[in-house]
């Protein structure tokens, strides 16, 4: 049966280490590079949840999106119970679970987080969108209202709803950018872009949207990036046929959304 490092070292031909912004904590972070693995957990986060259901499942690795730790935003200082990092990883650690993490770099990989989430929002002919390789631009088969064009993202991504804000646009070309890339939409207006897809927009990004002349979509965190797991899944089945690998079914959208008059 392959090992940990044998499945990392796959991950990483699919998306190089190379492409990972600098801040960023990708590869095995959790675990025996040495030990043998039968069964593998794909989620985009391993949480409490996630560790769980990889226990309850006897899988021996995760395979996640974002990293476990980071030094950027949650640097490991101790490893203790009573807090919520000590206590995941001193679970995993107990449980002898492994964690692989392929973030940035997955994000700009050819057929990573953007591309999947392009053709999962039924775009023709994505293709580049920034320098570094984030986010992708194509364009509609046909124009869409806008109003129509949010109602399909938000059922393409299984999402429980968007927000949006209104250009005065119809929906032609578009540009996505997989979790919180809203630093980006003076990019997506200068590519000649009406309407961009991405996440976690700030109230000023909004205020500003029909000032820049487009479309603003936020999809969610969650759901604009929870396609590639399906991808993930068969790429690693691909890979390695004899393991037995699972899509996380605990891992979900927490999100939710209250309108009015419902």
């Amino acid at each position: 049966m392959p090992t940990a490092l044998e499945i990392e070292k796959s991950l990483f031909d699919l998306a190089p280490r190379a492409g990972a912004m600098d801040w960023d904590n990708v590869g095995l972070l959790v675990g025996d590079p040495a030990g043998e693995i039968h069964r593998v957990l794909v989620a985009l986060d391993a949480t409490p949840s996630v560790a769980d259901e990889a226990i309850q499942k006897g899988c021996e690795l995760i395979v996640a999106h974002h990293p476990i730790m980071n030094c950027r935003w949650l640097p490991v200082q101790s490893l203790r119970d009573d807090t919520p990092q000590g206590r995941l990883l001193r679970k995993l650690t107990r449980a002898n679970i492994s964690v692989i993490c392929m973030h940035t770099n997955l994000d700009v990989a050819e057929g990573g987080v953007n591309d999947v989430l392009a053709h999962t929002l039924r775009l023709e002919d994505p293709g580049p969108f920034l320098d570094d390789g984030l986010g992708r631009i194509g364009h509609l088969s046909m124009p869409m209202a806008l109003r129509d064009f949010a109602a399909q993202v938000s059922e393409l991504l299984g999402s429980n709803g968007v927000r949006y804000a209104d250009a005065g646009k119809p929906v032609f070309r578009v540009a996505v950018g997989g979790g919180a890339c809203g630093e980006y939409a003076d990019a997506a207006v200068a590519a000649g872009c009406d309407t961009f897809v991405t996440a976690d927009l700030t109230y000023h990004a909004f205020l500003d949207a029909a000032g820049k002349g487009i479309n603003l979509i936020d999809g969610g965190h969650f759901p604009t990036e929870n396609p590639v797991c399906q991808m993930l899944q068969s790429f690693l089945q691909k890979q390695f046929p004899s393991l037995s690998i699972k899509k996380s079914t605990s891992h979900r959208e927490v999100i939710q959304y209250y309108v009015k008059g419902e």
